[in-house]
């Protein structure tokens, strides 16, 4: 754990994905505390994160995308993903880490978020990730075979914006709240002719009671 300054107050900084998470290699251990410096580093001129959350990342960013990553690899077998508004990396870079043998494509318009994606996917040597500086809808048809979002859109925005990109067969995993089930319910009749909706588990964070979620949507037509 260590400490930033924000004027002349002492921020402490919690870094417990070591105690959270020891199955994981050391390597993966330590590029994910890699990326958590050039995040903190980094947010200071470019918005990344919420600086409410910045002492807790480890929990509220980092062990949610691990959790979540997880989750996705012991279900399907992926050897390729799209993260749509990357951003600030959450879940791309982690699940870059995490899986090396899948190749995972960071897509962000934003040239500044942009820049700081490249820059950690150069410190780190991850040659299983690459940034594409342009908007979700730009992608090619049929281009995407599996995507992962996290605060992209509602589920039922996401899925119209990728219904052209993900063939029939291909899935979109939601990483999202509690209040999951009422996205699901308001996609709309329409698009169930294209998409099939479910979750693949519920789970609480290694700290705090609130409930996280990752949903799948299956693309069952086009």
């Amino acid at each position: 754990m260590s400490s930033e300054k924000s004027g002349s107050d002492p921020i402490k900084i919690h870094w417990r994905i070591d105690e959270w998470f020891p199955d994981l290699s050391p390597k993966v251990r330590q590029d994910l505390k890699a990326y958590h410096t050039e995040l903190l580093t980094f947010n200071k001129t470019i918005n990344l994160i919420g600086v409410k959350t910045i002492p807790y990342a480890d929990a509220i960013h980092f062990a949610d995308c691990i959790m979540a990553t997880s989750v996705i690899m012991a279900t399907d077998k992926i050897t390729e993903i799209h993260d749509f508004g990357s951003g600030n990396g959450f879940p791309g870079l982690v699940f870059a880490i995490m899986n090396p043998e899948v190749k995972v494509f960071l897509v962000d318009v934003d040239q500044r978020k942009a820049g700081f994606l490249k820059h950690v996917i150069e410190s780190l040597k991850l040659k299983n990730a690459e940034v594409l500086v342009r908007n979700v809808e730009s992608l090619a048809e049929g281009s995407v075979k599996a995507a992962i979002s996290r605060g992209y859109a509602p589920i039922s925005r996401s899925v119209l914006v990728a219904r052209k990109l993900i063939p029939e067969g291909g899935a979109y995993y939601h990483m999202k709240s509690e209040e999951w089930a009422t996205e699901i319910a308001d996609i709309p009749t329409q698009l169930c002719s294209y998409w099939q909706p479910g979750l693949l588990l519920e789970y609480r964070l290694p700290v705090g009671e609130i409930k996280f979620a990752v949903v799948k949507t299956q693309k069952i037509g086009n």
